[in-house]
């Protein structure tokens, strides 16, 4: 069972790499260049945004920033705005306790 499963997943990835190698050779220069300026900077902004998320143990917005693809949007404003305001409500309870 678990050899037909291997054999499924190699062949998957296979079939996958193929796909991709295809997809690129249709581009052109610019395009491959624009699609890796668009990769690192999503990958960047996914990356402060996860280690601030966990950093404040929030799973909820880890989940959804690891699964959601929106180019850094999502991202960005969890880092400017969403995480700010909570951050800001677990102080104020801090505070009446």
């Amino acid at each position: 069972m678990l050899e037909n499963i291997y054999k499924l997943l190699i062949f998957l990835l296979i079939m996958a790499d193929s796909f991709v190698l295809a997809a690129l050779s249709a581009l052109s220069a610019g395009a491959i260049l624009l699609l890796f300026v668009i990769i690192v900077w999503s990958l960047v902004w996914k990356g402060i945004a996860l280690w601030k998320a966990a950093k404040k143990k929030s799973l909820v917005w880890f989940i959804l920033l690891l699964v959601v693809n929106t180019l850094g949007i999502l991202e960005i404003l969890y880092i400017f705005l969403f995480s700010k305001i909570s951050l800001d409500s677990k102080k104020k309870k801090k505070k009446i306790r």
